[in-house]
């Protein structure tokens, strides 16, 4: 388990949200709760990001039964509604006026990551990553400013992700710059395959090199 620290997230800026309403088919059972290293995924999400704020959220999906004894647990906004009502249901649920969003499966999450984000909120209602095989949105700094146009959008009926992006300040942070406190792209590795738990559970064991692709 992650040492926890204090949080570097002393004014208030930054809470934590962490979506894990994946119901992971391809793995044989919900993603927050398949295990790694004696973790479930959630466990190890919420640890490797606990010390950037003092307001974790988890977001399940309707009906999903999941707890976490440091964590505030809300429900996607719809019901069968995708990603998007799961993080309009954090930004919802978020005390702080920024929201660090992350998938809980990811396992090698890096806050020094968002450190980098934070730091490039201002004038900005989104900072992004960009890497070089596209946006990585569910690894992404959201202002609560995002919830007004994330809400159109799910009335609309457009669920793809990026969609509530027109017509807000989307800061796109470039990956040259990630590359400085995350060069082997750790931080955005996801589990959505037996393959991909397999060989994150390898590194785990043998923490020897980082060579995924």
């Amino acid at each position: 388990m992650t040492e926890r620290v204090a949080p570097r997230n002393p004014d208030k800026k930054v809470s934590v949200v962490v979506l894990a309403g994946g119901q992971g088919e391809r793995l044989g059972g919900d993603k927050a709760t398949v295990m790694l290293a004696g973790q479930r995924l959630l466990d190890r999400a919420i640890d490797r990001m606990a010390c950037l704020s003092d307001d974790l959220i988890v977001v399940v999906r309707a009906g999903q039964d999941l707890e976490h004894s440091a964590a505030r647990v809300v429900t996607d906004v719809l019901p069968d509604a995708g990603v998007l009502a799961g993080l309009a249901a954090g930004l919802q649920a978020a005390r702080c006026p920024w929201a660090a969003v992350v998938a809980c499966d990811m396992p090698f999450l890096d806050v020094r990551v968002f450190d980098l984000l934070i730091a490039r909120t201002k004038e900005c209602d989104a900072v992004v990553p960009r890497l070089d095989v596209g946006l990585e949105p569910l690894h992404a700094l959201y202002s609560r400013r995002c919830l007004p146009a994330i809400l159109a959008c799910l009335k609309a009926g457009r669920r793809r992700v990026i969609s509530f992006y027109t017509g807000l300040r989307v800061c796109y942070f470039p990956e040259r710059e990630l590359l400085r406190v995350d060069p082997d792209k750790r931080s955005f590795f996801n589990i959505n395959t037996p393959e991909d738990l397999q060989w994150a559970r390898g590194q785990l064991e043998n923490a020897s090199g980082w060579h995924h692709s």
